[in-house]
């Protein structure tokens, strides 16, 4: 019989978080999901501290959720392999910070919270896989040119409940860790 082996520690800690995230919004009927997994504007303290990082956690609704993590437990796993698990958690907690702040100098007045700037990170950092020096993998052309493009458009001229500007941020922070790792070509940090 074969077992079951915990094959990406760091993407799977992430969902089971998110889902754990998910349950205690629902149990507190979204106490927690406003105050520990969004990020906002607000006065210094302990809790800004946790939500600014935790905010990739938290999620609006089990939809929001489904569709975040099904695209991180198909992209992510991989990019664990290529790139190391101590460099991706880098690249989820840079994400997420530099996300974080964003927000709460460009937007204070809106809250943010799920995992998409997470994937999108993961999205931009597969596209790099192919990666070979003195070049410039096509994959990674046309992965930013339909994504990128459809974001900015979005940000610009879509009225919607996305945060369609932490996309972008998060596939920058993507592009800009593959770029970080790619001199080791393989597992960094």
């Amino acid at each position: 019989m074969k077992r079951i082996h915990y094959n990406s520690p760091v993407i799977l800690t992430f969902f089971f978080l998110s889902l754990a995230a998910l349950a205690l919004g629902a149990l507190t009927q979204g106490w927690t999901t406003q105050n520990l997994f969004s990020v906002y504007r607000s006065p210094a303290g302990p809790l800004f501290f946790i939500r600014l990082a935790g905010h990739v956690l938290g999620h609006s609704g089990y939809a929001h959720f489904a569709g975040n993590m099904v695209l991180l437990l198909v992209v992510g796993p991989p990019m664990e392999e290529k790139y190391g698990s101590r460099a991706l958690l880098a690249g989820i907690l840079l994400t997420a910070l530099v996300s974080g702040v964003l927000q709460c100098l460009l937007f204070p007045g809106r809250a943010l919270l799920g995992a998409s700037g997470i994937v999108f990170m993961l999205i931009l950092l597969s596209s790099l896989a192919g990666m070979r020096a003195g070049s410039i993998p096509l994959t990674l052309i046309l992965v930013a040119a339909i994504y990128l493009g459809q974001e900015v458009y979005a940000a610009l001229f879509v009225k919607d409940n996305v945060a369609h500007f932490m996309h972008l941020v998060g596939g920058l922070c993507g592009a800009g860790l593959g770029l970080a790792v790619f001199p080791g070509r393989g597992k960094a940090v």
